[in-house]
């Protein structure tokens, strides 16, 4: 076999469907986010689709911690949790963890990614003849830990209760049963019904694991997301989330009951086998943490932000998807276009944002996915707005029905 030309044949495919992914070559700059620097063109570009959501990987009491512990600990942790890398930065920073989301222990792991693959496999693993109920947007990370379980599963269509109700009926009775959803959709922007699923749930005997990856820091009186804003925490048996969004540097964990996560410490693999997140990473996100808990105020300038730039967009014209969330999708409609729209924002008008094109989003849902931050100010947005009025023009997309 050709495996070399099978590579460049793969790849040449993706550039024809307009799918293939171009990085940008950005240096983000400490004290001027929303800015970096793109050493493609050489020029400073604003960033309005950085995960960053509040800006608080570049924020004075983060980044005097983790210089802090950069002095005290080192750089890395010096092995696995099990062998030598549990530093008390990790312990301090699961401790913040399962107090924020009221639960009685917390787990770190080297991403979300990683632990919400390495959870939702080792405890269907645990749970014999377990059947995992996942909704049909779940991110790629629980849809491969879901697959790697082995477990029994049954797809729900998207947020729909009616459809959960009939398959946590249709199954027995006394088999175990893990219902996986998320809070806030990412490329969507729409919110699950978490109470509703808590209440079904309940009527069928079975668990709740709920993803909060991109509401953790955003949504609640302390930041401890939707669940936390609508208050069913204690309802839920395992709350995800990221460290590298609103939070700010990176890494996952799990909160849930001590029982529940000394299982998943003592029998997951993707936690056991890994070299764990350098100590420094801990106190950023720990100084983070605190940070967030006791500044609401950060919270409800985010909140003013994303509203501003949906009404600016709604008045220009411009396809604004339906959104319940601080996720803001402009659609496209059209890989090539896509791909083309982003070019014209960064080339012309020195604004950076990725396109979105399938496999995350469905094809023919293509989109510009926006971000905007308590940092993005009004000036911006308006010279964004403007900015993506010329490039519909000239590229002849499709405006608003």
């Amino acid at each position: 076999m050709d495996y070399e030309g099978f590579f460049i044949e793969r790849v040449d495919a993706l550039r024809a469907e307009g799918r293939y992914r171009i990085f940008a070559d950005l240096e983000r700059r400490c004290g001027r986010f929303p800015r970096a620097y793109d050493h493609r063109i050489g020029a400073e570009v604003t960033v309005w689709c950085s995960n960053d959501y509040l800006g608080m990987g570049q924020h004075p009491v983060v980044l005097a911690a983790m210089h802090e512990a950069l002095e005290r600990c080192g750089a890395g942790a010096g092995g696995t949790r099990n062998i030598s890398g549990t530093n008390h930065y990790h312990v301090l920073l699961e401790r913040e963890l399962s107090d924020l989301h009221g639960k009685q222990a917390a787990l770190l792991f080297t991403s979300g990614y990683v632990s919400n693959e390495t959870t939702l496999s080792t405890l269907a693993r645990l749970l014999p003849g377990c059947i995992i109920f996942s909704d049909a947007l779940n991110h790629a990370s629980m849809i491969n830990g879901i697959r790697a379980s082995g477990a029994e599963k049954c797809i729900f269509r998207h947020n729909d209760l009616g459809h959960l109700a009939e398959l946590l009926a249709a199954a027995p009775a006394d088999r175990p049963k893990l219902i996986a959803f998320e809070s806030v959709y990412s490329m969507d922007g729409d919110i699950g019904p978490i109470a509703a699923i808590c209440d079904l749930a309940d009527r069928h005997g079975a668990m709740t694991y709920l993803d909060e990856v991109h509401a953790v820091g955003m949504y609640g009186p302390q930041g401890g997301g939707v669940a936390e804003r609508e208050g069913v925490m204690s309802r839920l048996t395992v709350i995800q989330a990221t460290l590298g969004k609103a939070i700010g540097t990176m890494g996952g964990y799990i909160a849930g009951s001590a029982a529940l996560v000394d299982a998943v410490r003592s029998a997951a693999p993707g936690f056991i086998f890994t070299t764990a997140l350098p100590p420094v990473i801990a106190a950023g996100a720990l100084a983070s943490l605190h940070y967030l808990r006791r500044t609401p105020e950060l919270r409800e300038r985010h909140q003013a932000s994303v509203a501003r730039l949906k009404r600016l967009l709604a008045q220009a014209g411009l396809p604004l998807m339906p959104s319940e969330s601080h996720v803001v999708p402009v659609l496209v409609g059209d890989p090539v276009l896509c791909k083309s729209a982003s070019d014209e924002l960064l080339g012309r008008h020195g604004i950076y944002v990725q396109p979105i094109n399938y496999p995350t989003v469905p094809r023919g849902t293509e989109r510009l996915r926006l971000t905007p931050s308590p940092l993005h100010d009004e000036p911006m947005a308006l010279a964004l707005v403007e900015a993506m009025t010329e490039v519909w023009k000239r590229l002849g997309l499709k405006a608003a029905a």
